[in-house]
């Protein structure tokens, strides 16, 4: 029996299959607005067959952005762009989502072409926020640590981000909780330190995640879906784990979050991670086993009869590939030829070419 391509539902959508694109950034947004390496990209992956296409790290504010060249929604110009890579994607059969995210501390670098590290104000940075005032490494700016003003504006921020979201025709929202941007360095021992209601100890520090999630179901649609991607361990001593992260997945389920995407690392540099194949999947197996709330399995996920494998044993209800689907743009359809099966969504201009 073939899963990978089985249809998987959730409150009133449908994916056509159970293979996500994995958000990745592009570092290519003019003031956060995307264009047409945007609409190429992610219009691609959809006329490839993938299930559900997921934008990138989008900021909710502008000091939210990894780099100057982050994606962002908020404002409407940036919905008005968005319109038309939704439009393209849904065109080919596809549904799309976006990742909403702030990456506080680790906010304000270069594009990766470009170095990567910390920009000063004379190459275009900007201040960065966090939890607590610890730097993310030796030549990373102090965050300023936020208010608790600071924090209650965050929450309306993703609110209205998500409002755009919906305007703009998107399926799914999902919040990036993860990789040590902005709300898992509040969910992280390691990077906060606050004594107020969003610091101190477990549930002082999924705080901040819980409202967010609570305020965005609020104001995103009954009818479509939302998810949240955290980092499911630190890698580090003393670091938030899977205890902690179970326990924050239950608490997201109650709030109406549908499904954890269980990701790792990022909170702190250094961290040692036994990078290998699937290496993440046994933490979205143990996520939907304990917690009663679907999954979604990433991290070097990348042939067909491994992702198809990953759902037959009932380890994650949705794949999420990344750089899989950098290589290969059509890996799905491909996959569906290796595991024979005739998939119905073979563009019609591609048909020639099919095994």
């Amino acid at each position: 029996m073939v899963r990978l391509f089985e249809p998987w539902s959730v409150r009133g959508v449908e994916f056509r299959n159970r293979v996500v694109m994995s958000p990745m950034c592009q570092y290519s947004a003019v003031d956060g607005v995307v264009g047409a390496w945007h609409l190429l990209h992610l219009g691609a992956r959809a006329v490839g067959g993938v299930g559900l296409v997921m934008v990138e790290a989008t900021a909710v504010t502008p000091e939210g952005r990894i780099s100057p060249a982050d994606t962002g929604l908020w404002n409407d110009v940036q919905r008005d762009a968005f319109r038309r890579i939704v439009n393209a994607v849904h065109g080919h059969g596809a549904l799309c989502g976006i990742q909403l995210a702030h990456a506080g501390r680790k906010a304000s670098t270069a594009p990766p072409w470009e170095g990567g590290g910390p920009l000063t104000r004379e190459r275009g940075g900007w201040p960065v926020l966090g939890p607590s005032p610890l730097a993310f490494d030796a030549n990373h700016p102090v965050p300023r640590p936020m208010s608790a003003a600071d924090v209650r504006a965050l929450v309306d921020h993703f609110v209205r981000a998500a409002r755009r979201a919906d305007e703009a025709g998107f399926d799914v929202v999902e919040l990036h909780f993860a990789h040590g941007y902005l709300v898992h360095e509040f969910l992280s021992p390691l990077c906060n330190r606050r004594e107020d209601e969003f610091g101190g100890d477990e549930e002082g520090r999924r705080r901040l995640a819980i409202e967010i999630a609570r305020a965005v179901r609020a104001a995103w649609p009954e009818h479509k879906p939302l998810f949240a991607r955290l980092s499911v361990t630190d890698w580090a001593d003393g670091g938030f784990d899977l205890p902690q992260a179970a326990a924050l997945s239950r608490a997201l389920a109650r709030e109406g979050v549908d499904l954890i995407d269980c990701s790792s690392g990022g909170a702190v540099p250094h961290a040692r991670v036994p990078i290998a194949p699937g290496y993440q999947v046994a933490f979205a197996a143990e996520i939907r086993k304990t917690c009663g709330v679907a999954t979604g399995a990433v991290g070097l996920i990348t042939e067909a009869e491994q992702a198809d494998q990953i759902l037959v044993s009932d380890q994650a209800d949705l794949v999420l590939l990344g750089r899989a689907l950098l290589r290969h743009p059509y890996w799905v359809l491909n996959a569906a030829s290796k595991l024979g099966v005739d998939l119905p969504y073979w563009p019609n201009q591609y048909r020639r070419a099919r095994p």
